[in-house]
């Protein structure tokens, strides 16, 4: 299995703990990659993707230990994600040299009406040589507007907001707006824009895989019929028993 930046960056958040993280449901035996129940672990289901499009998660402070993270999923299936706790007085040097990394051209994602019409893109457009770098601020609605608030060194950044067409089918925390996704699914959104439809409906369906099995186990109820995991095994010719 793959680990990723997301599981190395949970490692490292761990480790500099002083008290445990006592979450909802903290004391459930989990798997520590995918974060469900270890009966209902996904880890061995991931598809694999190939795609022009990096991703960076700037998380709060706690994100990366909680299980219903949904950031995890993007650095799942895209190879080139990066994700680093967000600071506001200091930010990580190496996120700072990857946003300064030539081969990137950085996009800020987030609703347009919290930047300067000039700053808000249309559409990605890129320069030659050059790979869009999505960066997500993960974490609740408010603390994502502190974080885009307080984060000088993303200013300079352009601004690249998604209209979804549908509700958001998260149902794992409570949204505060009706029009508020997931992380996974706004990254979703964002690789559709970039014109990679199949690798976004692939994100859309391991978002559904873990959306499924994560609520199963939140509630202590088996897989729904005609469930994400079958479509992804069928789909895969998966043959791993879930």
């Amino acid at each position: 299995m793959r680990i990723h930046a997301v599981h190395r960056l949970y490692d490292a958040r761990l480790a500099r703990s002083t008290r445990p993280f006592l979450a909802r449901g903290g004391k459930v035996a989990r798997c520590k990659f995918c974060m469900l129940r270890e009966h209902l672990c996904i880890c061995e289901l991931k598809p694999q993707l190939e795609s022009a499009a990096a991703f960076m998660l700037i998380m709060y402070d706690d994100e990366v230990l909680k299980p219903s993270n949904t950031g995890r999923l993007i650095a799942d299936l895209f190879p080139d994600t990066f994700a680093y706790i967000w600071s506001r007085t200091e930010p990580d040097p190496a996120m700072l040299e990857v946003l300064a990394d030539p081969q990137w051209q950085p996009y800020v994602i987030f609703p347009a009406e919290y930047g300067e019409p000039e700053r808000v893109a249309e559409k990605v457009t890129l320069a030659p040589g050059k790979r869009p770098l999505f960066i997500l601020l993960d974490g609740s609605w408010a603390e994502a507007k502190k974080m885009f608030r307080k984060s000088p060194y993303l200013n300079h950044f352009p601004m690249l907001s998604i209209t979804p067409a549908s509700r958001s089918r998260y149902q794992v925390r409570e949204a505060v707006k009706d029009n508020q996704l997931g992380t996974a699914e706004v990254a979703a959104r964002i690789v559709d824009v970039l014109g990679e439809q199949e690798n976004a409906r692939i994100l859309d369906l391991w978002f559904d895989v873990f959306r499924e099995s994560y609520l199963a186990g939140k509630l202590n109820r088996p897989l729904p019929e005609n469930s994400a995991i079958q479509r992804l095994q069928q789909e895969f010719q998966l043959e791993v028993a879930v």
